[in-house]
């Protein structure tokens, strides 16, 4: 491909600064044309109204003149302008050019060629690696929880045994929600995968028993208030990632008390409150990736905290809709 590049730079390539001096030989021109017409309207060889015409000609000639010199950097920029995620390759290749154009926008269109070529095989990758990710993580995620679920039915087991049973299917649903978000990150392209229009309140109450579960073990209730009710216009599969990842954060901050999930106008707001304990201060992975989330999607989030006992990330929807 470089050498390609590089023979059809040679081809089209001409002197370094022609551009400019194109330029100053048309405005040159025009200037001397200018003045010879001002000279014969002051000596009065021809008229007034043949002078103004001539000047008129004149400088159209110099502008379709100059307008012919940046064409090449025109149809860089149209190029450019309508660059979506598949860019046209062989539109930027310094070949296309006219011949002897002048070497800094060859210069030009060789980065641009090299720049779009490096994007295209980043997309490409960045498909295979979530299409693969996707199923080769997932896959064998289904055989321990398959596993862990046949070991749960075991009579036999022994209280340890049934301790470390539910711990790896807390565990498996953990790591599920995990790669979610992480795939959900890695789409480039999938911000708008999935829409459709939901109610914010039924999805949290359909998930409320899945979101106990990932709980499982710890001495922590899960509450959902709802003093309001809204709808989005978005991914529901995006938006209880993310509830996750806060749900997620507020359990690691305590280790028991009451994780609250209160659904307030055009807002969610997740709490952790401790019990005759301070909240331990545990700000880790999931967090950062409930903001990744936030900024990917426009979804503001802000963190507070009250008298050092009560954790709160509150989660604004800036379009929302009447439920």
């Amino acid at each position: 491909m470089d050498r390609g590049l590089t023979q059809g730079h040679a081809e089209v390539r001409g002197p370094a600064g022609a551009f400019h001096r194109r330029l100053a030989l048309i405005f040159g021109l025009h200037l001397l044309g200018v003045l010879i017409c001002v000279m014969l309207g002051w000596f009065s060889v021809a008229p007034l109204a043949a002078v103004f015409v001539l000047i008129v000609v004149i400088s159209v000639l110099a502008w379709l003149a100059a307008r012919r010199q940046w064409r090449p950097v025109g149809r860089l920029a149209r190029v450019i302008d309508a660059w979506d995620e598949r860019p046209d390759l062989d539109a930027l290749a310094p070949s296309r050019l006219s011949g002897g154009a002048d070497a800094d926008v060859v210069s030009l269109a060789r980065g641009l060629h090299g720049f779009a070529t490096r994007i295209a095989g980043y997309n490409l990758r960045e498909r295979n690696f979530t299409r693969d990710a996707s199923h080769e993580l997932r896959s064998p995620l289904t055989v321990i929880k398959m596993s862990a679920d046949m070991l749960s039915d075991e009579s036999e087991l022994s209280k340890f045994g049934v301790r470390s049973v539910k711990r790896i299917q807390r565990a498996t649903r953990e790591m599920e929600a995990l790669i979610e978000a992480l795939l959900i990150l890695a789409r480039e392209s999938d911000v708008g995968a999935g829409e459709e229009e939901f109610v914010v309140n039924d999805v949290l109450s359909k998930s409320l028993d899945d979101l106990r579960q990932l709980l499982e073990g710890r001495s922590i209730d899960l509450e959902l208030e709802e003093p309001a009710r809204f709808a989005l216009r978005a991914s529901p599969r995006v938006f209880m990632v993310l509830c996750w990842q806060l749900i997620r954060n507020a359990s690691q901050q305590a280790d028991h008390g009451t994780i609250r999930i209160t659904v307030l106008p055009g807002a969610i707001a997740v709490s952790n409150r401790v019990d005759a304990a301070p909240a331990i201060d545990r700000h880790g992975f999931e967090l950062a990736i409930a903001q990744r989330i936030s900024e990917r999607f426009h979804w503001p989030l802000e963190l507070q905290t009250r008298d050092s006992t009560e954790h709160i990330a509150r989660i604004s929807f800036p379009d929302t809709l009447p439920a």
